[in-house]
């Protein structure tokens, strides 16, 4: 299989200097990690950093020098440039992703212009549309590309990777496209994020916005299953290990010893940026050095700060922030022999940075939201000595792993400088305990790994989508079906509603049959031949309303009571009520305490519906009241039914294949089809005779021999059997 990797930017950035194009690699952890792979057979689409506008009518020589590399790109123009990227990207989904909304902007025109330009990597990416690739799709920028190669090209293998954080549900929801970013992202097969936190996150939203649940990260969608996981990225360890024996490396590191000294070197490196706690660590350094003047002139803090985003207001009010702060602070400590602050507003080469690594006594990486942060990585990997002090924030994703580092609260400036005292005084045997431990870890889950494991996870995704997919009714199982129901004199169908023949709704009062439904069951009905049984959890009032004028069989409250053709009711058993009034009055008390829910009391039976309640209340309170339940009917001859969005309490031993041997036991039947979609259908699919044809609706493996994606699907397929084609 081929890799595609799709990411906003190229590997390179390219510029045109005395009427020539230049290529320049860049610099970042994406691109790091991913060209240390040295993958032997990739394309690499993205943005080359330059506008259309800028170009100079060079288009086709910078394609030409571009595929050399493999790379394959997507030019943009200056306003699609300002509003995707500078808008859309980094004021909408950027601060929000990174908990702040006071940065936050929302503006229509940032919105149709990342749609827009979503749609223009699709455009280039049609090209590679062939079940012989996998396409990696990489980022925030990109949410919507998965949809629409979906969209395009249903089989495509759709891997998609997020780089920085996923917010809780309660910051994302601010979002007006949520639904649309996250259907966007669902297009894809595998989903990864960096830690489980975001996992969750994504989860929760997806099942709070979209209300799709999840089962052990798995979701299931109409028409197929998608995973969802966790995938630390990590880096390449060797390269950073072997840095020491580097003569380029080592000349370096002696540049950088005659110019600051000998002293305990704090290094601080980030790109400018408000999520990356720059003005919290400085006024922490301050801290520590009013509170502990012992190192004056004998520690320093290197502050590096690339610059980003430059045209962005937020980051110019930061640049100005961070220059007044540092001379402040050197102004007040500094002396004759000692600047307390070395502050570097560039950007610098992997070899300086490298250099740094090695040459610094303490790392101080205090993001205030970091997807991973591979800077703290990098650190812990060139200490080959296994000597230095990482202090790291609990807010960087590295922190789940590197949790032998001295972890601090970035908001916490005391704290900090606390970390800051004991990183300075810590013994070289404790730093070398923390180190070692640190040091194995992401040794043993580099890049390398990490990009294998995400391949594997994608590869058990697939399976398992092949194997759910030929449960799925083909077009000859269809075209057998059909066949076999026009030789058959004798033909029983057993369908359960909700779900099944019409779609769900908040309010189940709301359900009534459409005109198109009303049509298809007369039909069917008509036919004499034909026996149509609608089995369901219903009650016989609702049941009667919506079927009033069809001579159909009606099976009510999971088949506790049946009615014929011609409207006579009748019940399998006699059956007890008296234990009603105690049940009700528990559910009464689930019901106040659980907004949006509500009973539903029928005549053989009680439901507690909760599709309207929030998930995570839905939750804990079905876990409660279960248990509740099971020790309130443990000597009574009742059973708990756990449906669609509903818990229904009744008596044991009545249930729908109960329902269909009843039909059965009363005629022979030729042909048979049951459908239905949830946990209630499960007995009837299972009781049915070996020639039966029974379908699940939905993706779920089930007791059914084949799955329908939904109701649409069934209704269709009793079309064709009642034109008989």
């Amino acid at each position: 299989m081929n890799l595609i990797i799709v990411s906003n930017r190229l590997p390179v950035n390219i510029s045109i200097k005395n009427d020539k194009v230049i290529l320049q690699e860049s610099i970042g952890g994406l691109v790091t990690g991913l060209k240390s792979l040295r993958i032997e057979k990739y394309t690499w689409i993205g943005w080359p950093g330059i506008s259309i506008e800028a170009t100079k009518n060079k288009i086709n020589e910078i394609k030409e020098k571009l595929v050399e590399n493999n790379y394959v790109p997507v030019f943009l123009t200056k306003r699609e440039v300002m509003n995707y990227y500078y808008g859309y990207c980094n004021r909408t989904l950027w601060p929000l992703f990174h908990y702040f909304p006071q940065y936050t902007i929302f503006k229509k025109n940032f919105w149709k212009y990342y749609k827009k330009v979503n749609e223009k990597f699709l455009n280039v990416l049609e090209e590679f549309l062939d079940e012989n690739n996998f396409i990696w799709i990489h980022d925030y920028h990109l949410m919507l590309l998965p949809k629409m190669i979906r969209k395009k090209y249903n089989d495509a293998s759709i891997g998609f990777f997020l780089h920085i954080p996923f917010p809780s549900y309660e910051i994302f929801r601010q979002i007006p496209e949520r639904k649309e970013l996250l259907e966007g992202i669902l297009g894809s097969d595998l989903i990864g994020f960096h830690t489980y936190d975001y996992v969750i996150h994504f989860l929760n939203s997806v099942r709070r916005i979209l209300g799709y649940e999840h089962e052990f990260g798995h979701i299931y969608l109409e028409d197929r299953v998608i995973k969802v996981d966790s995938f630390p990225m990590g880096i390449d360890f060797e390269r950073f290990e072997s840095v020491h024996n580097d003569i380029k490396i080592k000349r370096e590191i002696n540049r950088l010893k005659k110019r600051l000294g000998r002293k305990k070197i704090i290094l601080s490196i980030d790109r400018l940026d408000y999520t990356k706690g720059i003005v919290q660590k400085i006024k922490a350094y301050e801290i520590f050095l009013r509170e502990n003047p012992k190192f004056k002139e004998k520690i320093l803090l290197l502050l590096v700060v690339a610059p980003s985003r430059t045209k962005i207001k937020e980051y110019k009010n930061l640049k100005r922030e961070i220059d007044r702060l540092v001379g402040e602070i050197n102004g007040k400590y500094g002396t004759m022999n000692w600047i307390p602050i070395h502050y570097i507003y560039k950007s610098l080469s992997i070899n300086t940075i490298t250099s740094l690594y090695k040459l610094s006594d303490i790392a101080l990486i205090t993001p205030l939201r970091d997807g991973m942060n591979l800077i703290s990585k990098e650190y812990i990997a060139s200490r080959h000595k296994n000597d230095g002090v990482l202090i790291l924030s609990e807010m960087a994703g590295s922190s789940k792993e590197l949790t032998e580092a001295l972890i601090v609260n970035p908001n916490n400036e005391e704290e900090i400088a606390a970390a800051i005292r004991i990183a300075a005084e810590m013994n070289k045997t404790e730093q070398k305990n923390r180190m070692k431990i640190m040091r194995e870890r992401i040794k043993r889950y580099d890049i390398k790994v990490w990009f294998k494991d995400f391949m594997e996870k994608f590869n058990e995704i697939k399976k398992l989508q092949k194997k759910l997919s030929t449960r799925f009714l083909t077009k000859e199982i269809k075209k057998k079906i059909i066949e076999e129901y026009k030789k058959c004199s004798s033909r029983l169908f057993l369908l359960d509603y909700d779900g099944t023949l019409i779609p769900f709704k908040e309010n189940p009062n709301e359900c009534y049959p459409d005109m198109e439904l009303l049509e298809i069951l007369g039909k069917l009905s008509n036919d004499e031949r034909n026996d149509v049984v609608i089995i369901s959890g219903r009650n016989r009032k609702n049941m009667e309303e919506f079927f009033k004028d069809l001579e159909i069989y009606l099976v009510a409250e999971h088949g506790a009571l049946i009615r014929d053709k011609y409207g006579t009711w009748v019940e399998i058993e006699h059956l007890t009520t008296e234990w009603k009034r105690e049940i009700r009055e528990v559910l009464e008390i689930f019901v106040n305490k659980t907004p949006g829910s509500f009973v539903e009391e029928k005549e053989y039976s009680l439901a507690w519906h909760y599709r309207k309640v929030d998930p995570e209340l839905a939750a804990t309170r079905v876990y409660e009241l279960k248990h509740i339940l099971l020790n309130l009917i443990m000597n009574l001859n009742l059973e708990i039914l756990e449906g669609n969005k509903v818990i229904e309490i009744k008596n044991s031993g009545i249930n729908k294949g109960r329902a269909a041997m009843f039909f059965l036991s009363k005629k022979d039947y030729d042909f048979i089809l049951a459908m239905g979609d949830d946990v209630t259908d499960e007995d009837m699919f299972k009781l049915l005779p070996k020639d039966s044809y029974t379908i699940k609706i939905g993706y779920e493996i089930s007791s059914a021999k084949y799955n329908l994606y939904s109701y649409k699907d069934a209704r269709n397929l009793l079309k064709k059997l009642i034109i008989g084609e």
